[in-house]
């Protein structure tokens, strides 16, 4: 998939609709990132796409990202220093990005 098969996207590179969102995109996306995704990315992309169809938001700061993860996965994936390696920066906002989800609200 190239740039211009990508959907519309705003200036952060958040998807304009979550809709459009496929596994390629993700990929595409992470490869911007210099990520390429494992089954562990994959995990917790499922997650965070379950967790906006359940709750129609993205996990709104990092913080609570980290919490959700740990209430759904446990404290060896529910922590800062798992979820940063896999999404390095500001785990939610990077993690959201990828998974075709709106900005993160409290997110720098």
């Amino acid at each position: 998939m190239n740039e211009q098969a990508l959907p519309r996207r705003n200036n952060e590179g958040f998807l304009e609709s979550a809709n459009e969102w496929t596994q390629a995109v993700a990929q595409v996306i992470a490869s911007e990132d210099g990520i390429k995704l494992s089954e562990k990315h994959w995990e917790i992309i499922e997650f965070l796409r379950e967790f906006y169809g359940k709750h129609e938001i993205a996990p709104p700061s990092n913080r609570l990202f980290v919490k959700a993860v740990r209430e759904a996965f446990g404290q060896d994936k529910g922590n800062s220093i798992y979820l940063m390696q896999l999404f390095p920066g500001t785990p939610a906002k990077t993690a959201c990005r990828i998974a075709g989800l709106p900005r993160p609200t409290n997110c720098l």
